[in-house]
């Protein structure tokens, strides 16, 4: 793996847990902050950071894609985690994963090459 993927594997992590946990910390504690009292303007910037959050997973989601040449059905697994409450974190275990064997197998084409 060279250092633009692995670069890319760690954006993608960076991003996963927060866009995680942006619908059930954001918009449900919203939802339910405005049913019960009068703060219903609280909505739409919590939608609003969501939504931001879920479009720079996506967009890191692609670059992803781009460099480390993944197949279309592991790219439509990240993706469909990201759309369920705190399938995010389940990706990030599988990211983290993928990026320490990344890291090793570059270790060792470094020692086989020495």
């Amino acid at each position: 793996m060279d250092i633009k993927t692995a670069s890319a594997l760690h954006r993608l992590r960076l991003v996963s847990v927060p866009e995680a946990l942006s619908f059930p910390a954001l918009l449900l504690f919203g939802s339910v902050l405005s049913r019960v009292s009068d703060i219903d303007y609280l909505m739409m910037p919590l939608g609003i950071l969501h939504g931001f959050l879920f479009v720079i997973y996506a967009v890191f989601l692609l670059d992803v894609w781009n460099k480390a040449k993944w197949p279309l059905k592991k790219v439509a697994l990240f993706f469909l985690l990201a759309l369920v409450p705190f399938g995010g974190l389940y990706g990030d275990r599988l990211l983290k994963r993928e990026e320490s064997a990344g890291v090793l197998a570059a270790r060792a084409r470094e020692a086989a090459r020495a």
